[in-house]
């Protein structure tokens, strides 16, 4: 095949006067090719036309105005699906072999006779005017904490003019998480800008269960910010691509660090929060400049910071328990029957009546779950134990794995007395130390002697009176004469 590097030297060479037979054997070609290259004057490049030929049957060419039907009324339909539709009606006619090349052809129908595609429209921004934020999946970048895995999420705050982003820890997309992670954000920055974009927040308002409510609580974080809200469209998440890129981007940046770490255990969560407060520090630092442009233009945060909980009133149960956003809690039987007043916070609850906080506890994730405090009930249900064998929550009375086997050892033992006889030992556990009774435990288990309410206690309360022994502190006294030596060492220094 002639290159236009040969036909460029072949010009080149009847320029200098040289017979064309002579040029065509140093170009590399035949004389009677050099011919039609100097008729035309062209180079290959030139004179190559367009491969516009079958160079096989159309297989669908039978077909293809009744797929063009249906790609009219429904522009949108898969390639593969119609193509399985064609192979049903017209049995043994398609092999699957052919879908790439139905789905090519599918393909250029919409490119030249389908209905038009969105177009985004790139966005120019200012200094201090947006901010937006969204919620991320941290699932996939596999942390764990202790070597259990860290299951959560990340609220993301970014201006979008200079990029400077913060984020924090969550574990739901809940109004309590917003607005907690919206006034991190907002303080860390220390100040706020007037516009703020978000999208439409399902997930959380799903959570309220109350669209008015939610839209209420949301609009009262705003003003007391002096915040406008903006919301994407349906569907439209594109329309807060300066945080969904920055998702993107800070995840990988994050697995990367963490491969260079070599480990993704963390020793504590707080251990895990200050490597990503060190991970934001290092990305911000390469956007000081534009960051200065529109710290300029911050506004004041207000003097106070709005509660980022949730107020609700509950009745106690007949079983000394609350309902609270789906899940179920204890709390100290003394209050069954009694309105107490719960702080409903994105990672906390807390328990107040009368004004005063008399419990808190871990928010569960999700519905439908329960967290029992065992000291909340143990003093009636000592006085039950027949409530205890099918007692609905009764798994969460095994504070330790060693408290279950204790039980598991009592009921292979002695069946009728084993919830009494267990009962009795978590009462111990409530009146002394939990710990105490888990070493008891322990001892027993692994001198392999009898597990009893006695056995257990006499233990426990060996270990108490080697606790309240008191320590003697022999202190000597003083030697004088070591002072006068330093103060002659002092004088004859000086």
């Amino acid at each position: 095949m002639v290159t236009d590097d040969q036909v460029r030297r072949l010009f080149i060479l009847m320029s200098r006067g040289k017979k064309q037979y002579t040029s065509a054997l140093k170009s590399g070609m035949s004389p009677n090719t050099a011919r039609k290259y100097i008729k035309t004057g062209q180079l290959p490049s030139q004179l190559k036309q367009d491969h516009t030929w079958r160079t096989r049957k159309n297989p669908f060419k039978d077909i293809w105005s009744e797929a063009e039907k249906y790609l009219e009324i429904n522009p949108y339909m898969e390639a593969k699906f119609l193509f399985n539709h064609f192979q049903r009606i017209y049995s043994g006619q398609f092999s699957d072999g052919q879908l790439r090349t139905f789905q090519r052809r599918v393909k250029e129908w919409k490119a030249t006779k389908g209905p038009p595609k969105e177009v985004f429209f790139s966005q120019e921004h200012h200094p201090g005017l947006l901010s937006c934020s969204d919620f991320t999946c941290m699932n996939s970048i596999g942390v764990t904490i202790n070597h259990e895995p860290f299951d959560h999420l990340l609220f993301h705050f970014v201006l979008t003019y200079s990029n400077w982003e913060t984020g924090s820890i969550c574990f739901s997309e809940s109004f309590e998480s917003l607005s907690c992670g919206l006034q991190d954000a907002w303080h860390k920055l220390g100040g706020v800008l007037p516009h703020h974009r978000t999208d439409r927040l399902t997930a959380a308002v799903n959570k309220e269960c109350n669209p008015e409510v939610f839209t209420s609580r949301y609009k009262a974080l705003l003003s007391h910010y002096g915040v406008e809200g903006e919301a994407t469209g349906a569907g439209k998440g594109n329309e807060n691509g300066d945080v969904e890129q920055s998702h993107n981007r800070f995840k990988k940046l994050l697995d990367q660090t963490l491969m260079l770490r070599g480990s993704r255990n963390f020793a504590s969560r707080g251990v895990y929060e200050k490597f990503l407060n060190k991970l934001y520090s290092q990305l911000n630092s390469g956007r000081v400049k534009r960051f200065e442009e529109e710290r300029q233009l911050f506004k004041r945060l207000p003097k106070s910071r709005l509660e980022d909980f949730k107020r609700l009133r509950v009745r106690v149960r007949k079983g000394s328990t609350i309902s609270v956003a789906g899940n179920v809690y204890s709390v100290n039987s003394r209050l069954i029957g009694e309105h107490v007043d719960v702080r409903l916070g994105s990672e906390k609850i807390e328990v107040r009546y009368g004004q005063k906080k008399v419990d808190s506890f871990p928010r569960l994730r999700g519905k439908k779950g329960h967290h029992i405090q065992y000291r909340h009930i143990i003093d009636w249900l000592v006085r039950k134990p027949g409530a205890f064998k099918n007692y609905v929550y009764r798994d969460d009375l095994f504070p330790t794995t060693r408290f279950r086997m204790a039980y598991d050892y009592l009921t292979g033992n002695n069946p009728n007395r084993a919830s009494k006889e267990y009962l009795k030992i978590l009462h111990l556990a409530a009146k002394e130390t939990e710990t105490g009774v888990d070493n008891a435990l322990k001892q027993l288990f692994k001198q392999q002697n009898e597990i009893t309410f006695d056995s257990v206690k006499e233990i426990v309360d060996e270990g108490s009176a080697i606790k309240s022994k008191p320590v003697e502190v022999l202190i000597e006294p003083p030697r004088l004469t070591e002072y006068d030596q330093l103060l002659n060492n002092m004088g004859a220094g000086i």
